[in-house]
């Protein structure tokens, strides 16, 4: 029998404040990024969703450029996979005025990982992915 870490003594309380409830109904909806063919499929989609700056941590721990992004969603828009995403225990804070770090749980074939995105309200309702990070859950 092995000992399991005691994870209530590190977690983090992550509770989204009663006034960001909304823009968390409105970024859990988008998450997984680029994974909702609601919000665009095409390549001028994608760009008009990120950032200029947007850039990206792979789970593998790679660092990826907004164009190399756009070009690897352009090719799985050609074959788009059959994808199942579990997401759960999703968080939002305000980290700068309109300015948002969206944490969450994602399954994928049976990879546990934590994500976090940084979006940015363009100030007409709409929404940009400055950044996003993903790491893959050593136990849980």
């Amino acid at each position: 029998m092995t000992d399991s870490p005691d994870h209530s003594a590190f977690e983090p309380a992550l509770i989204t404040a009663g006034e960001h409830l909304s823009v968390l109904d409105q970024l859990q909806r988008r998450e997984p990024v680029f994974h909702h063919p609601e919000f665009g499929t095409t390549r001028a989609d994608f760009e008009a969703m990120m950032d200029d700056a947007f850039w990206e941590i792979g789970a593998s721990g790679r660092r990826y450029s907004r164009g190399y992004i756009l070009d690897v969603l352009e090719q799985r828009g050609l074959d788009p996979p059959q994808d199942h995403w579990e997401t759960r225990d999703f968080h939002c804070a305000e980290i700068a005025a309109g300015n948002f770090l969206l944490t969450y749980t994602l399954t994928h074939a049976g990879r546990v990982t934590r994500r976090a995105s940084i979006w940015r309200s363009d100030g007409r309702g709409g929404w940009k992915i400055v950044f996003h990070q993903g790491t893959v859950v050593a136990d849980e």
